[in-house]
């Protein structure tokens, strides 16, 4: 058994860890700062957990379910807290998914590295339509549980939609900028 083979190893089981602990915090920091817009107002959590998708792959999951579902605790919010860790969540497991798969078939074989796909035209559009996908998850999720009859009902559910569509725009627009930022491709786990 080579010893500094598993040293490596607890070592990087050890940084993931970490950064995941550092990414739930930022979420939920992030997630309290409020931008205000003429519905009320947006935040920057669904951007973080973006680039935590990003970051951490699939991990991503763990600090979006925490960071966000700690946010609507502190925000007094307690009912949204379970829903908010099953939406967010998904939403880190699955962009998290798409990133480390996209990644791992681009640079098999050794021909490119992640420089190569970061600068590549696919990965940009591709990045957008992952998270779209991430904010959909995030509107549908919200309008399923407060669409529920203890919650809003459907007509009351329908009314936060826009307002949803909204963040999860902020969310798209400002997470594709950031993960293009040479820094943080190279925080990529």
């Amino acid at each position: 058994m080579n010893m500094s083979y598993d040293n490596s190893k607890r070592r990087a089981s050890l940084v993931k860890i970490a950064v995941a602990g550092v990414m739930a915090a930022l979420i939920f920091v992030t997630t309290q700062i409020r931008i205000p817009i003429p519905t009320g107002y947006l935040n920057l959590g669904d951007v973080m957990i973006n680039i935590c998708s990003f970051i951490l792959g699939p991990l991503a999951a763990i600090p979006a379910a925490l960071g966000s579902a700690i946010a609507d605790l502190v925000a007094g919010y307690p009912m949204y807290i379970g829903p908010t860790f099953i939406i967010k969540g998904l939403m880190g497991l699955l962009g998290g998914l798409y990133f480390s798969q996209s990644i791992k078939a681009y640079t098999k074989n050794g021909e490119h590295s992640i420089k190569d796909y970061m600068r590549s035209g696919k990965h940009i559009a591709l990045s957008v339509a992952v998270f779209i996908g991430t904010e959909l998850i995030m509107v549908a999720g919200y309008f399923a549980f407060e669409a529920l009859p203890q919650m809003y009902g459907v007509a009351g559910a329908l009314g936060s939609v826009p307002y949803n569509l909204i963040q999860a725009a902020a969310g798209v627009v400002l997470s594709v900028p950031v993960i293009r930022i040479p820094g943080v491709y190279r925080l990529r786990l």
